[in-house]
């Protein structure tokens, strides 16, 4: 099968970027299991193991498609509809009950719960790119890895909640001094800012972390920071929004929107097993389950099918900025 993989962004990632890894692992492990892979993406990217054309807005979509190409997998909107089988993956919100195209797959069952939908595959992680974690190393501070000038993640409350409970903060993906959303200064000598960091670097600050702080104010779709931070045997303390309720069962972490029970549960982070968040994770979130997930969803398009029956519409239109935290 030869699968064009299309999204309007760089690869590879060479910091963060959720989407971008997750197609890179797609498309390898797609290889490794004896497809054709291409990608169609933004200008300068690069790839050792597929085709790569750069994607052009300016030109009819169909016509950047190669002739060759069995299934057209969408991750970002283009100007025309594929006349090749297709499917969308949905990563991220909607906040309008606006109709989607009927093969529309979503990345978690509450993500697609919320658009009337049962369609959907995890984003899953290729274990090669994080190494062997050391699970057995004295750990001693949280931390947080998301884009921290993005309100809904929340980052204030992660700083709190650590101060709190008296255990340092490493911010994953934030600066002290930022301009994004308006000039903030965080002075807070708990908190430690490591910038937009990838690769290595990464995963030796989560491999050295008790667990991760992640308080979100939105329904969460998935939450690669997640399985990141279980891999590396570190236990999730976050609000129980959109994906984290089946992400995060009770043996790898704690869920509240209260923050004195998040702060408790930080307190006593060293009750859970590192083991058992790491085997979690390589029981459920490795790429190959991905990859056959999505396998079968090409072969049911390509044989004609739909994937969902109605289309998806976002059944409750958010009216609030901020989902409820304490």
């Amino acid at each position: 099968m030869h699968i064009l993989i299309v999204n309007n962004s760089v690869i590879p990632a060479l910091k963060y970027g959720g989407t971008e890894r997750v197609i890179w692992w797609l498309g390898k492990m797609l290889v490794k299991m004896g497809h054709k892979v291409s990608y169609l993406v933004a200008k300068g990217s690069y790839c050792p193991f597929a085709d790569v054309y750069e994607l052009n807005h300016a030109v009819a979509f169909n016509s950047q498609v190669p002739a060759s190409v069995d299934i057209v997998h969408l991750l970002s909107g283009n100007n025309e509809k594929p006349v090749k089988p297709y499917i969308i993956t949905m990563q991220g919100n909607l906040n309008e009950a606006a109709d989607l195209d009927s093969n529309t797959v979503f990345v978690s069952r509450n993500h697609a719960g919320r658009y009337g939908s049962d369609s959907f595959v995890y984003n899953c992680l290729d274990v090669e790119d994080y190494g062997k974690p050391d699970l057995t190393s004295k750990r001693h501070y949280v931390h947080f890895l998301a884009d921290a000038a993005w309100r809904v993640k929340n980052v204030s409350a992660a700083i709190k909640i650590a101060r709190e409970a008296s255990v340092p903060l490493q911010v994953i993906g934030g600066v002290r001094f930022n301009f994004n959303m308006g000039i903030r200064l965080t002075f807070d000598p708990n908190t430690r800012f490591r910038g937009m960091k990838g690769g290595e670097e990464k995963n030796t600050i989560i491999n050295g972390s008790k667990g991760l702080l992640f308080p979100v104010l939105w329904n969460e779709p998935f939450g690669i920071a997640i399985v990141e931070s279980l891999y590396f045997g570190c236990p999730v303390i976050g609000t129980p929004y959109g994906s984290l309720t089946e992400l995060v069962p009770a043996e790898v972490g704690f869920l509240s929107a209260k923050k004195d029970e998040l702060v408790n549960a930080v307190k006593n982070i060293d009750v859970y097993d590192r083991t058992v968040c790491h085997r979690y994770v390589m029981d459920n979130f490795t790429a190959d389950k991905m990859t056959f997930q999505y396998l079968a969803l090409y072969e049911k398009v390509m044989n004609g099918e739909h994937l969902n029956a109605i289309a998806p519409k976002l059944k409750k239109v958010q009216q609030e900025k901020f989902l409820p935290f304490d």
